[in-house]
């Protein structure tokens, strides 16, 4: 039978248990900021990753579509947090000229300043990671990059717009390239949230 990665003893014997609870206390580090934020601004941690969603990224993937994929939510759940944020006046819905029925999201002028202040909320995790050398810190984005990649791969999380999975990317005797760019990128060049991804189809 197979034994849990909580069990002490199975962490005592696996490395892998180990890191799969440290990652584990370093996401309960984002539920309790994003919690701090909530009772500060009356806002659920989904409304507050919305505003900082919307905030940061193109119209096109402001939909109530698009927004339920990118936090593995229902179209439901996403729809009644909209709902909570346009009453608040901090989106606004803009409607599509071609097809009355979809609408897009976007920030009011009360929305990119309150999304502004709480975009700032993973900020005091960077004091940890300051602590560490180069060499460590390029190691941990490495192994984040193929972890994030297996787990979309595994349909674990979802479509993560990364260089990997673009069809600009290009890996050839372990050196990555950009088509877009048309250059050769480093290993710490590579992103998980870039504005011109296109999904490989």
């Amino acid at each position: 039978m197979e034994k849990s990665v909580f069990l002490p003893e199975t962490q005592e014997k696996e490395l892998e248990s180990k890191i799969i609870v440290a990652l584990e206390r370093i996401s309960e580090a984002f539920r309790v900021l994003l919690w701090n934020e909530s009772k500060e601004f009356g806002l659920s941690p989904i409304q507050i990753q919305i505003l900082i969603f919307i905030n940061f990224h193109a119209e096109k993937l402001c939909k109530v579509s698009y927004l339920a994929e990118e936090f593995s939510l229902t179209k439901a759940t996403i729809s009644d947090s909209i709902k909570v944020l346009l009453q608040k006046n901090l989106i606004e819905k803009i409607v599509d000229e071609q097809d009355t029925r979809s609408y897009s999201i976007r920030l009011t002028q009360e929305g990119k300043t309150t999304s502004q202040k709480l975009s700032l909320f993973a900020n005091t995790l960077k004091k940890p990671l300051n602590t560490l050398s180069e060499a460590h810190k390029k190691d941990l984005w490495n192994s984040l990059v193929v972890m994030i990649q297996s787990l979309q791969q595994a349909n674990i999380i979802s479509l993560q717009r990364m260089c990997l999975n673009c069809q600009n990317y290009q890996e050839e005797d372990n050196k990555h390239f950009c088509k877009l760019l048309g250059q050769e990128l480093t290993q710490e060049a590579l992103r998980i949230d870039c504005p011109e991804h296109q999904a490989i189809e």
